[in-house]
């Protein structure tokens, strides 16, 4: 069973190795920043998941575009499911998610706070891996 996010960030500052000496220092013209994307660590486990294997990963929308973009991480990463998670939520102390899995199952969970969201997650985790016991 393997958690976790895609990715920490989806792009990162591009950096010339040649251009970089340990710090940038002050000048009086201004400097551009080059992003690159960040790797896609949940598709690359996904590549190299074991059999049996179930992995979860998530998805951070705004909540208009929620359901599509989870169904599309599901296809696209590969993975048994996904969290729904709106963007709407991200500083706040509560979260509305809606867990959507392979066979197109969709489990919206009622407003909570996310410390009880997590443990609420928890508990689907641990009837996802006993249902997959039972089924092998």
């Amino acid at each position: 069973m393997l958690v976790m996010a895609a990715a920490v960030a989806d792009y990162r500052p591009k950096v010339d190795p040649a251009m970089w000496n340990g710090k940038f220092r002050r000048h009086s013209t201004t400097l551009t920043l080059e992003l690159e994307p960040t790797p896609d660590l949940l598709a690359e486990m996904s590549h190299s998941r074991r059999p049996g294997q179930t992995l979860i990963g998530f998805a951070l929308e705004p909540r208009n575009e929620l359901t599509a973009s989870a169904r599309a991480k599901l296809d696209r990463k590969g993975v048994d499911l996904v969290v729904g998670n709106p963007l709407e939520t991200m500083d706040s102390p509560d979260i509305e998610a809606t867990l959507f899995a392979k066979g197109g199952q969709q489990t919206p969970t009622p407003k909570m706070t996310k410390d009880v969201f997590a443990a609420w997650l928890m508990d689907r985790i641990v009837s996802l891996a006993a249902s997959a016991k039972v089924s092998t």
